[in-house]
Order: C-alpha cells, then sequence, then structure tokens
C-alpha cells in the first residue's frame, strides 16, 4: 500500500492575486477619502461666506462619507484576515456588515436632514440673501465626484465588493447632492427674491436623496450577509475550471457564498465508479487548485465525489 498523497497547495500568484486585491481596495479608499476632504473643506468655507443650506447640507453628506471610508477601510482590513480556530471560512463577512452598516447610517442622517428642512420650510422662518456664483462650488464638486465613481466603481466590479460598491455609489449621490445644490443656488443667483426658498429646497432635496440612497446601496451588501445566490457567471466560471481537471466526467451540484474578499465553493464532481479511491482524492486536490488558480476569491473549496453513470443524466 502507498502512502497518502501529499496536499495540493496553490501556487504563489493565488495568495498574490488576494494581496494585491486587498491593496488596490485600500488604495481606492484613500483616493475617495483625499477627494472628499477637499470638497468639505471648500464647502464650509463656501457655507461661511455664503450662509448657504445647500452648500452646508452637501458637505454634511460628503463629511459622512469620509467617516464611511474610513469605517470602510477597516472593514477592508479585518475582511482579509486569515481564518482561525472560531472563524473557519475567514473573515470576510467584516466587508459586507460594514457595508451595511454604513448604508443605514446614510438612511438614518438623511431621514434627519429631511426632518429638519421640511420643519424649516413649512415654518416660513426664512431670510433671502445673495448666493451670487456660490453655485460655483458645488458644479465643480460635481465633475470630481463622477470622476471618481467612476474610478472606485471599476476596483469594485473588478474585485467583487459589495461593500466598495456602496462607498463608490456613495460618490455618485454625492456627485447628485452637488449637482442639486448647484441648480438650486442657480436659480437663487437668478431669483434673489426667493433665494432663501430655493436654498433650502436644495438642502431638502440632497436629504431626501441621501435617505433613498442609502436605501438602494444597502440592498446588495444584505444579499452578500444573507448568502443571497450569486451571479450565474460564478457558477459558469467554477464549472469550467472543474471540468477541466483530467478525470472529472461531469460536475453535478454546485453551491456558491460570496462574502466580501472570500467565496466559498461546495461542488460534487463525478468520476469513473470504478476509479481508485486514492485516485480520486488526487482529482479532488486538482478541482480544488484550479478553481482557485481561476478564481483566487476562492477561500476554501469542497469537493465531494460521486459515481459517474451515462444515463443518469437528463
Amino acid at each position: 500500500m502507498g502512502s497518502f498523497p501529499e496536499s495540493v497547495t496553490p501556487p504563489p500568484s493565488y495568495q498574490e492575486a488576494r494581496l494585491k486585491r486587498r491593496r488596490e481596495l485600500g488604495k481606492s479608499i484613500c483616493i475617495g477619502l483625499s477627494v472628499r476632504l477637499l470638497i468639505v473643506i471648500v464647502e464650509v468655507v463656501g457655507y461661511l461666506i455664503f450662509r448657504s443650506y445647500s452648500l452646508l447640507f452637501d458637505g454634511l453628506a460628503s463629511s459622512i462619507d469620509v467617516a464611511f471610508s474610513l469605517i470602510l477601510l477597516l472593514g477592508v482590513k479585518l475582511a482579509g484576515k486569515d481564518p482561525d480556530k472560531n472563524h473557519p471560512f475567514g473573515h470576510g463577512r467584516y466587508e459586507p456588515l460594514f457595508g451595511l452598516l454604513l448604508s443605514l447610517f446614510l438612511v438614518q442622517a438623511g431621514a434627519v436632514l429631511a426632518l429638519q428642512q421640511y420643519f424649516t420650510l413649512t415654518s416660513n422662518v426664512m431670510h433671502d440673501h445673495p448666493l451670487t456664483y456660490a453655485w460655483i462650488i458645488p458644479a465643480t464638486a460635481v465633475v470630481f465626484l463622477e470622476v471618481s465613481y467612476w474610478v472606485m466603481i471599476s476596483y469594485a466590479e473588478r474585485h467583487h465588493s459589495a461593500a466598495l460598491k456602496a462607498d463608490a455609489v456613495h460618490f455618485r449621490i454625492d456627485a447628485l447632492n452637488s449637482l442639486l445644490a448647484a441648480i438650486a443656488l442657480i436659480f437663487a443667483d437668478l431669483f434673489h427674491a426667493y433665494s432663501g426658498l430655493l436654498d433650502h429646497l436644495g438642502a431638502f432635496s440632497i436629504a431626501l436623496l441621501m435617505l433613498v440612497m442609502g436605501v438602494i446601496t444597502g440592498r446588495e451588501n444584505l444579499h452578500q450577509v444573507m448568502d443571497r445566490r450569486p451571479e450565474e457567471t460564478y457558477f459558469d466560471k467554477v464549472r469550467r475550471a472543474a471540468r477541466r481537471v483530467k478525470g472529472v466526467l461531469e460536475v453535478e451540484k454546485l453551491n456558491i457564498q460570496l462574502f466580501g474578499p472570500d467565496a466559498h465553493v461546495d461542488i460534487d464532481i463525478e468520476v469513473d465508479p470504478s476509479m481508485r479511491v486514492d485516485d480520486a482524492h488526487r482529482i479532488t486536490q486538482e478541482v480544488r487548485l484550479e478553481i482557485q488558480k481561476n478564481w483566487p476569491m476562492v477561500r476554501d473549496v469542497i469537493v465531494h465525489v460521486e459515481p459517474y453513470y451515462e444515463n443518469d443524466h437528463d
């Protein structure tokens, strides 16, 4: 009787790909932080000069997202921790969990600010004041935020990060917030007699947008926390990888869980019924290796072996 076959380990490129993902996510978050901090500073200065609530709320929305990015950076770091005794499947759920918490906070902030502006609008206690050229500040912010959104969303889609995608959508929210502020201030500049009303309407619209987009961005992170079935493209990727292994005659059952930087694969393969057990074990090792080589997000693969019978398939 021969010795038990040695375990097949993933190549160095597997860990390198995972480390690269973490570095690139951290880099994109830091870029977002820099852009948002600059916008917050400029809009706070603009508020002090023009006393515009649209500028104030736009700056508040950006400052909230600065806090989001800092917390998300922590979530990405924690999600990258290796499995341990109490967390055998890793810590990947930190990422969607943090993304969900950030979205809930955005909903709460939007609701509070919207109510505050609603009571201001219905109280008729508003002061009209010149807002000449104040719209230039949020209009410029729109350009910076929209560019940042496309950079962030490309990182998020490339690395399958629901939390980073939520943060990218916050850039789009900020861009829309700044656009609403710019429109409100343009009209306030054109119609000085209604500048106070238009300014508060702009602030109210920004708060409502924060509320709505917070609900939307929370959905994808909630799906990962609740183990919603991933897109079919992931299943196709795993099936193709498994079928490339010599000795695999068919792929039967397949389940995939996504959570942050990690994926867990549970797959049934079918082999020749007369195959020796040690040969079947070797094939399961090669299947795991092939899946991880082609999809470095996969932290763990459980391979079940079933006998293949030609008349057992539709």
